[in-house]
């Protein structure tokens, strides 16, 4: 305080030029010393909704701070130097936007024209000049749900999402995520691979990526089926020179780094559901012509055209370096995000490349996958990285669970080929068949178990496993590999096939989103042989928690025992070898048959052989001398049902 009295006596004394000076000086450091406070006060605001509560009830989540943001952005020394739009300046977010998972206050929706994409919009969205942005339909809600929560997990707020048609613009509005209205009104259900829909949805990539440019915003465009892992901003920003930086199809490491993928040896299509875009008239370029190519022909697969333009020239690589090379024109500079890091459904999910590297993922994109849109929410959730609401954690009719037992020798013994393989996984499908019927009977959902494969499984013939890979043999395979998730999950008639059986992911229990009252409400069954020791059929348990139950039982005594555990929330068998011996009502057990033979699809695919697929076969161990071996006649290619 004598140091302020001193300051202050001696202002007092001086002319009056320099008491204005003294007296401007005070009132900044008082404004200053407000403004830091408040800055502390305001970051401790919580930055993530915790648990899966804001899918239910977002209204009480908490929400992402953006009082931290610069009210004047940086960007890449790329835009500036290449004579690109000079870049917006952001708006305070903190006055003009509100946090995402906000919700609105008012009860009534916007007029649709609040919703136009606009340089203004993204302007408030923008940080370090770079917006996130992905797009889709109403079919694929909770897939951009879960790319949002995994963003503002990350502390990352710069996002938004595209509508494509009016429902998904009330969803998210609602829900308080950024959404901008593209005005293409199309279906709101699911489209599937290939089809007209398709095509459309990546002419509108391309539209949007021509549209935002021009505005001078660094875009990193995402598809829905990818998540992000880790804040890939900074990754980015080591390569201020590149016009595009894009994931791809590549299934071989190129480096045993983080540095960018060698441009020569990644002989794979560049993938577009990952890509950064620099506004710089290169990228605009390359852009307009995109768009361009693909409205003028709709048969085009935006992915194919993008390849198609990007590698017109290729080369040489860029001075120094950077990693990159010239590319379409011979003025842009393009770079490949490494496969190890920037996911695959291959790299992640079946070699996890990134694993075996030590390296940190930074994106998992759902590609190389079967099984539909179905089978990209499932290898999410195996992953544990796909957000679901709560009840789905909960199931009112409690969980079935068993641990398969796989004898070393069916996993680890002998050559890789195509006899191993298929006896490895048919010990395992009957093992599930079992668990399915018991499910059904107890009115239980099946939590699927880790599956075991030793072969990969692909669209073409090859080896095994790919050349080159990283693909350890004997590996855990996705469920998809074997198993027609979109048909397990369908609503098939239950007067044809019985009732429906719901599945978990094998990584359930270990998801954190499992509440207490699953996880600590557990019965272990131990099959046993009846008559030998304590072995009979009873539900009364030899130590707290575990019950001793005969194999071979029926459906009588699988009734009458488990009738008494009902409000158990986990039942699990130590095996499923053995554990049950059918329904005794004929007509259930024909619909139960004609519902799980529809579960199992293809291996594929054999060498140099038309056809190569080979049908997987739950009733295999009923067919003596059954083999593993494509369909011979044309008539034989069909699924055995």
């Amino acid at each position: 305080m004598a140091d302020w009295r001193n300051w202050y006596q001696e202002a007092a004394n001086s002319k009056p030029l320099f008491k204005a000076i003294y007296v401007t000086v005070i009132i900044g450091i008082l404004v200053s010393t407000f403004y830091v406070f408040s800055a502390i006060n305001s970051s401790k605001s919580p930055t993530t909704a915790s648990s899966t509560t804001w899918l239910s009830a977002p209204s009480t989540g908490p929400y992402v701070d953006s009082s931290h943001l610069s009210l004047t952005p940086t960007f890449s020394r790329t835009t500036m130097a290449m004579g690109a739009t000079p870049p917006p300046v952001s708006q305070p977010r903190s006055n003009l936007t509100k946090p995402i998972w906000e919700i609105p206050k008012s009860k009534k929706m916007p007029p649709l024209e609040t919703f136009l994409l606009t340089k203004e919009l993204l302007a408030q969205r923008a940080e370090d000049n770079v917006i996130i942005m992905t797009f889709g339909n109403y079919a694929f809600m909770d897939f951009i749900l879960t790319w949002v929560k995994h963003l503002t997990d990350l502390g990352l707020s710069n996002l938004i999402v595209g509508a494509m048609d009016t429902k998904l613009v009330e969803a998210l509005y609602w829900k308080g995520v950024p959404v901008f209205d593209m005005g293409s009104h199309m279906s709101t259900l699911d489209v599937g691979w290939g089809s007209p829909t398709f095509h459309k949805m990546g002419r509108e990539k391309a539209i949007l990526i021509d549209s935002v440019l021009p505005f001078g915003f660094e875009l990193l465009m995402c598809d829905t089926d990818m998540v992000w892992l880790k804040n890939p901003l900074p990754f980015l920003a080591r390569y201020p020179d590149a016009d595009i930086l894009t994931s791809s199809d590549s299934v071989e490491p190129t480096v045993i780094d983080d540095r960018l993928d060698i441009w020569q040896q990644v002989g794979a299509a560049y993938n577009v559901g990952i890509f950064l875009w620099r506004p710089t008239e290169s990228a605009k370029k390359l852009a307009k012509e995109w768009k361009e190519m693909l409205l003028a022909d709709d048969k085009i697969w935006d992915q194919n055209g993008f390849n198609d333009l990007v590698r017109r020239q290729l080369g040489p690589s860029v001075s120094g370096d950077s990693g990159l090379a010239y590319a379409y024109d011979g003025n842009l500079k393009l770079g490949i995000l490494p496969a190890s890091i920037f996911c695959s459904g291959h790299t992640h999910f079946v070699q996890a490349m990134y694993q075996q590297l030590r390296l940190e993922p930074y994106a998992v994109h759902t590609t190389f996958q079967y099984a539909g849109t179905e089978g990209k929410r499932h290898r999410l959730r195996e992953g544990m990285y796909f957000y679901d609401p709560p009840e789905y954690y909960d199931s009112p009719g409690g969980f079935l669970s068993f641990k398969p037992s796989i004898p070393k020798s069916l996993l680890l013994d002998g050559e890789h080929n195509l006899e191993s393989h298929f006896a490895l996984v048919n010990y395992q499908m009957k093992q599930i068949r079992t668990a399915l019927a018991i499910a059904s009977l107890l009115n239980r959902t099946l939590v699927m178990p880790k599956l075991w494969c030793r072969l990969d499984r692909l669209w073409f013939g090859h080896p095994g496993v790919l050349v080159g890979s990283m693909t350890r043999q004997p590996f855990v395979c996705p469920l998809d590999h074997v198993f027609e998730i979109n048909v397990m999950l369908q609503e098939l008639p239950v007067e044809d096939f019985g009732p429906g059986i719901s599945i978990r992911e094998y990584s359930f229990f270990d998801n954190p989103s499992v509440p207490k009252q699953v996880k600590e409400s557990w019965l272990e069954v131990h099959l046993c042989q009846d008559g030998v020791g304590d072995c009979h059929a009873s539900n009364n348990t030899t130590r707290p928690g575990i019950l001793r139950f005969p194999r071979h039982s029926s459906e009588e005594m699988f009734k009458t025992v488990f009738s008494s555990f009902k409000d158990v929330k986990v039942i699990q068998f130590s095996s499923m070898q053995d554990a049950f011996t059918g329904f005794t009502d004929k007509t259930r057990d024909e619909k139960f048959r004609k519902r799980v033979k529809r579960y199992v699809g293809i291996w594929c695919c054999v060498e140099n052989r038309t056809p190569g697929h080979i049908y997987y076969d739950m009733y295999w161990d009923e067919k003596p001398g059954w083999k593993p071996i494509p369909p011979q006649k044309s008539e034989d290619d069909h699924p055995p049902w």
